[in-house]
């Protein structure tokens, strides 16, 4: 088949050894971000299997409408980027393994980085010796004191584990269902939302984006922290309210934020308000973005692209494509 795949932005894919799934095929890596619908859907115009890199590009139905040949879309886990009745129209099968196994470890890492980051204030720090100024303020030790994680799933888990061998106290927020799950395993389980937002010196935000938590946290939540607390968002931006935590940031409740996800990725402008805050610690989407990680999702979505190319099609979004 011919495979094109999209926003491999350091040509790494290419050098790990899931790559040698793809050997019986036609492959073309595109290692930039083309956002022109015209140039994409150029570039694209003999595909007829299309590797997605997670969210990286949108699959409108007007790119999917210049793809004649196109008959695959392959990737890994939710898939909010992608029309999926317009690839049903077009008769484009979505293939997406949603993941059930284990958690995503480099996601679970980068958020515990953050926490270690913003109670530090690592950055600062950094900046102040490189500078020659030697210290700059005081950081916070973790011992003892209270993490919020919001939304009980395997990630969460993860962290809370690493939480609990730096000493702290962890508690939970989620979905009535979350919460019931939590509470059946044992867990603490904060008394209300209010309680939850203001009770923690760190919360951090573990959910998935979809129309129930589009906007889940809103500016009242984050005004119920406490102007010395963190908040971490490792998920997607599109969980807190549009222009909340910025809000929120100006008005120190909660004190300091450090995040990986932005309302518009990639962002590269230095003066945007929220990136260039001085309260908060960004990194560029980089929770998933691991060698180990890359290879454990390419190898599942390798191997949709070959039970397709077998007529055995796996992991399928809209079998009524299959007929």
């Amino acid at each position: 088949m011919r495979v094109h795949i999209l926003d491999d932005w350091f040509d790494t894919l290419r050098g790990l050894p899931s790559f040698q799934r793809m050997a019986d095929h036609d492959v073309t890596v595109w290692t930039d971000h083309e956002t022109d619908l015209g140039t994409l859907a150029r570039r694209l115009a003999d595909a007829e299997a299309l590797v997605l890199f997670r969210e990286r590009s949108k699959i409108t139905r007007a790119l999917l409408e210049r793809l004649p040949d196109l008959r695959l879309i392959s990737q890994r886990s939710v898939y909010p980027h992608v029309d999926v009745p317009a690839c049903t129209d077009n008769g484009v099968l979505l293939c997406s393994n949603m993941s059930a196994g284990a958690p995503s470890y480099a996601a679970a890492e980068l958020t515990w980085a953050l926490i270690m980051a913003g109670m530090r204030d690592l950055p600062a720090q950094m900046s102040s010796i490189k500078s020659g100024r030697w210290q700059a303020g005081v950081g916070k030790t973790l011992r003892g004191r209270r993490l919020g994680l919001y939304g009980y799933g395997r990630i969460a888990k993860t962290v809370a584990g690493y939480a609990r061998a730096f000493g702290l106290q962890v508690h939970w927020w989620a979905s009535p269902e979350g919460r019931a799950r939590a509470r059946a395993d044992g867990e603490v389980v904060a008394s209300s939302r209010q309680c939850f937002f203001e009770e923690s010196d760190i919360i951090s935000i573990h959910l998935r984006l979809k129309p129930a938590t589009q906007g889940v946290i809103t500016g009242a939540d984050l005004a119920a922290m406490q102007p010395g607390a963190l908040f971490v968002n490792t998920s997607r931006a599109g969980l807190l309210e549009p222009g909340a935590l910025l809000a929120a940031l100006n008005a120190g409740r909660p004190g300091k934020a450090a995040i990986d996800v932005f309302d518009t990725e990639p962002l590269t402008d230095p003066a945007d308000p929220l990136l260039s805050h001085p309260r908060l610690i960004a990194t560029p989407h980089i929770g998933f973005v691991t060698e180990d990680e890359f290879d454990l999702q390419f190898t599942d979505i390798y191997d949709q692209v070959n039970a397709f190319a077998q007529d055995a099609p796996i992991h399928m979004i809209n079998p009524e494509v299959r007929g």
